[in-house]
């Protein structure tokens, strides 16, 4: 008995997360059906999920905003990526105003509602006033307040701070930066370590929410999920089909030979549901696809940190699915104001473990919508981040190619790698 209780602890330990969150889905509905409204009496664990992941929610936004800034050296951004960041502001928001509108439309999670949640509707104030409270008068007021823009801001400002030491050609100075990142890299990991903790609970919460919600609600609520993932899917459809095909005609490549040399990277990217490990097969893609080396490398990590199409087009459909289910009637402007939002806190997340919900937990936070909404999506959550990373690894590949200065010498480039990759390896 006593050899055994270890053993189990490391298989639960070692399964994958969106294995062991889809299992507690999947227990959470068994028990719904076995005792219906009596599986309610679970509710208080799935609470608890819920106040973890707020509670770590605004430090690991923080730290991982600071550490991604601070290692991008600034006065060698250059044209390239003045460029690469329009490309991505254009195409966030398409994704944007894709899930929004698609979400309005289809209108997921109407006619579902939450036990004993009520919800007053949020005060979305005008862009002009989010503008003007993103810069804090007290750094610390910020953090004490929970004001998200105003974090994420103090974030920025202190990894570029950080980045012009480790960059400076002054030995103190890039000594400075150095004990710096240093100590935003061993906080960060504490809270990583914090944040692991909270994931190997997370499979029991999501059991607690998913029981107790199907217990008062059943059916109902597994089709309003599928269909939710459904309209995401079809959202993702269009901005691959559409938007970035445009790209690529844009940048003179072939669409269906530019697809097929980067299927390796976006069916990594699916599987994994990680941008950051899939990056070295993303880098090798994009050389194949004919983007040449010195874009490929320089454009493709800061992709994987900055670029989240998927998750602006998960938060947009997520949060009309929210409003859906709380009976709050927002306006279409609302949506994408607290959506853009949400995609800005998003920055810098990519390599955190189930970033999307993190994310979005901090965005319904801020807004007083419901958390349980998260636990629900968080049945479907390897569904839906599967698509999303599959789109963010496109998308940046595809914006490699955009911004690339070397088109002339594309063809002869990806001839050529094609020509070697294709020859037995002998190491």
């Amino acid at each position: 008995m006593t050899l055994s209780r270890p053993s189990l602890w490391k298989t639960y330990r070692d399964t994958p997360l969106v294995l062991k969150m889809a299992t507690g889905f999947l227990l959470g509905i068994a028990a719904a059906l076995l005792f219906r409204e009596q599986a309610t009496l679970v509710k208080p664990l799935g609470t608890l999920l819920i106040h973890l992941l707020s509670l770590i929610a605004i430090p690991v936004i923080f730290l991982t905003v600071v550490l991604a800034v601070s290692q991008m050296n600034l006065p060698q951004l250059g044209k390239m990526g003045g460029k690469l960041f329009l490309y991505y502001l254009t195409t966030t928001a398409l994704a944007v105003l894709i899930g929004v509108s698609l979400a309005l439309f289809f209108s997921p999670g109407e006619g579902l509602s939450l036990p004993d949640t009520s919800v007053d509707k949020p005060d979305v104030p005008p862009m002009s006033d989010i503008l003007l409270r993103i810069v804090p008068r007290n750094m610390f007021a910020a953090f004490s307040a929970g004001d998200l823009m105003a974090i994420l801001f103090v974030a920025i400002i202190i990894g570029m701070a950080i980045s012009t030491m480790l960059f400076s050609t002054d030995d103190a100075m890039r000594e400075h930066g150095t004990l710096l990142n240093r100590f935003f890299t061993a906080i960060n990991e504490m809270f990583y370590r914090v944040l692991n903790g909270i994931l190997l609970y997370a499979p029991i919460g999501i059991f607690a929410i998913s029981a107790s919600t199907f217990g008062s609600q059943g059916w109902e609520t597994l089709k309003s999920l599928l269909y939710f993932t459904g309209v995401f899917y079809l959202g993702l459809i269009i901005l691959w089909s559409v938007v970035y095909t445009g790209f690529i005609s844009l940048s003179r490549h072939s669409v269906g030979a530019f697809y097929k040399n980067i299927r390796e990277a976006f069916t990594t990217a699916f599987f994994t549901s990680s941008s950051l490990a899939t990056l070295p097969v993303a880098i090798k893609a994009a050389k194949k696809a004919g983007v040449s080396e010195k874009t490929a490398n320089f454009t493709l990590p800061l992709g994987a940190i900055f670029n989240s199409d998927g998750g602006a087009l998960r938060m947009g459909v997520s949060l009309v699915f929210a409003a859906n289910i709380t009976g709050l009637d927002l306006a279409f402007s609302s949506f994408v104001v607290i959506v853009v939002i949400g995609t800005l806190l998003s920055v810098g997340t990519a390599g955190v473990p189930a970033a999307g919900l993190v994310t979005l937990s901090a965005v319904l936070s801020m807004f007083g919508l419901p958390l349980e909404v998260v636990a629900l999506i968080a049945g479907v959550d390897a569904l839906i981040g599967m698509g999303g990373t599959a789109l963010n690894v496109t998308g940046d590949i595809v914006g490699a190619a955009v911004v690339d200065d070397e088109k002339p010498n594309a063809r002869r480039h990806a001839s050529r790698l094609h020509e070697t990759s294709a020859q037995p390896l002998s190491d």
